[in-house]
């Protein structure tokens, strides 16, 4: 039984980051801490990155940052983020995410840090939804 439990474990289809056009593009992923979601609405030109912990809530703290490892190593800050009324969503709102975006596409390890707090974002599986994302401006303006 445990042979099998553990069979079809392996032949299930891991998690993975996912892409929609509709009704603004959108890139996402569930994992063990929380959840990620990208946003790009062509309307208005604004990105959102908004990271949901699974567990647990935002600490106070000034300054958001994200760090990319890999290929590419970048990280970048702001002060501009909004935490929700339950503190376990941090969003981040801006019309230029080229930084964003490329640290997601060309690292393996993303993290993403607010005080003492620091929340993995695992980028396997990554490559063919950022690249729809990356086009979906383009169609959503045909």
């Amino acid at each position: 039984m445990r042979v099998a439990l553990a069979l079809f474990l392996l032949a299930s289809p891991a998690a993975a980051w996912e892409f929609d056009a509709s009704p603004i593009c959108t890139l996402s992923d569930t994992n063990d801490d929380g959840k990620v979601v990208l946003t790009y609405d062509a309307a208005i030109t604004e990105y959102t990155i908004t990271i949901t912990l699974a567990q647990g809530t935002w600490p106070d703290a000034p300054t958001f940052a994200m760090a990319f490892a890999a290929a590419r190593p970048i990280s970048i800050q702001t002060d501009l983020f909004v935490i929700s009324n339950d503190g376990r969503s941090l969003t981040v709102t801006d019309r230029g995410f080229e930084n964003v975006l490329n640290g997601l596409e060309f690292n393996t390890r993303a993290y993403a840090v607010l005080g003492d707090l620091t929340v993995p974002i695992p980028l396997a599986g990554i490559a063919p939804a950022i690249t729809d994302f990356r086009n979906c401006p383009e169609a959503s303006l045909a």
